[in-house]
């Protein structure tokens, strides 16, 4: 387990700057450079990716339950992934309706995923995993509300058809995932 905490502390931490301490990052980026924050900043958050990503791989060999889901949680968490993947996407497709909306999809994607798989899973390892993730979504999606409110920044929209592409590729994107992917990478069929 402290593999995995110290993986969350890591990668959580270095995607909380911006929560917790903008100003010291805005000096370090003045200081050091963007290029060199950004590089700093992918290289601890990779490291943290692969403690917390071993970390939870340990938990599974040993785990703890702490309950017991009932199995129509999984049919509700593959129901909820759809939107999440969608969010994702979101994030990356320029002047769609849903960024628009929602300002920081990511984020709320993140938050959808966390709960779901909260919802889901019952070991302790999922717990401390799911959970900081959703606490860390909670208090990023709040803050970066705040500095698009503080800003007066909107987000474009450029037409239908960005939102019609948003949803088919995250439509797609959650069918290869959930039929394919899961299984492979993380050893659990979503579908039982």
């Amino acid at each position: 387990m402290i593999f995995l905490v110290l993986g969350l502390v890591l990668f959580l931490g270095v995607h909380s700057t911006r929560i917790f301490a903008e100003n010291w990052r805005n000096r370090q980026i003045a200081r050091i450079g963007e290029g060199a924050w950004k590089g700093l900043y992918s290289v601890a958050s990779v490291a943290g990716f692969v403690l917390l990503v071993w970390g939870y791989g340990q938990t599974r060999i040993d785990p703890v339950v702490v309950w017991n889901p009932p199995i129509w949680t999984r049919h509700l968490a593959a129901l909820l992934m759809i939107p999440s993947f969608v969010l994702v996407v979101a994030a990356y497709v320029p002047g769609n309706r849903i960024k628009a909306a929602v300002g920081h999809p990511m984020v709320l994607g993140a938050k959808v995923w966390a709960i779901a798989h909260l919802l889901s899973n019952g070991r302790l390892g999922d717990i401390v995993l799911f959970g900081a993730f959703l606490v860390w979504a909670v208090l990023d999606f709040s803050a970066s509300r705040r500095r698009d409110r503080a800003d007066g920044r909107r987000y474009a929209v450029a037409g239908a058809s960005r939102s019609i592409i948003t949803i088919a590729v995250g439509l797609v994107a959650y069918g290869v995932f959930a039929a394919v992917l899961h299984l492979r990478l993380i050893g659990v069929s979503p579908f039982g």
